[in-house]
C-alpha cells in the first residue's frame, strides 16, 4: 500500500536540527528584502545587478532546500517524496517571491515591487530545482 505523505508532516519534520542552511537562506531572505536601505556599493553600476541577487538568492536557497532533503532522506533511509518537494521548494519558493514582491510594494515606503524582481526570483527557483535533479541523479550512483 502506497504511504501518503501530508504537508502536516513535511511541516513537523521541517525544524533548524533538519534545514539549518534553508532556514537560514529563508531568514535572509526575508531581513534582505524588507531593510529599508542598503549602503552604496561599487557594484550597484552593474546593470541589472538588482536582478542577478534575486536570481542567486532564489535559486541558492532552493538548491539548499534539495541539499539538505535529500541528506535527510538518506540519513533516515527513507525514500524521497518529490511531489512534496516539488510543492515546497519549487511552487512554495516563487509563491515566496511573489509575496515578498507584493510586501515590498504595499507594506514599506523605501522598497517597491517589480515584476523583473519576480521574474529574477521564479528564473532563480527553476535553475535552483534544476540543480536539485543533478544533485539526486548524482546520489543514485
Amino acid at each position: 500500500m502506497a504511504q501518503r505523505y501530508h504537508f502536516s508532516l513535511l511541516i513537523s519534520h521541517f525544524s533548524f536540527k533538519r534545514y539549518p542552511l534553508s532556514l537560514l537562506c529563508l531568514a535572509l531572505i526575508f531581513i534582505l528584502s524588507f531593510t529599508p536601505f542598503f549602503p552604496e556599493t561599487p557594484f550597484d553600476k552593474v546593470e541589472f545587478m538588482d536582478k542577478w541577487t534575486h536570481f542567486v538568492m532564489y535559486g541558492s536557497t532552493t538548491s539548499v532546500m534539495w541539499l539538505e532533503y535529500l541528506r535527510n532522506c538518506r540519513k533516515e533511509v527513507c525514500r524521497p517524496n518529490f511531489q512534496t518537494l516539488f510543492w515546497v521548494a519549487f511552487v512554495g519558493m516563487i509563491l515566496l517571491g511573489g509575496l515578498v514582491e507584493l510586501g515590498q510594494a504595499y507594506c514599506t515606503t523605501t522598497r517597491s515591487g517589480e515584476w523583473l524582481d519576480f521574474y529574477a526570483d521564479s528564473i532563480g527557483v527553476l535553475l535552483g530545482t534544476g540543480v536539485g535533479f543533478l544533485l539526486k541523479l548524482i546520489e543514485k550512483k
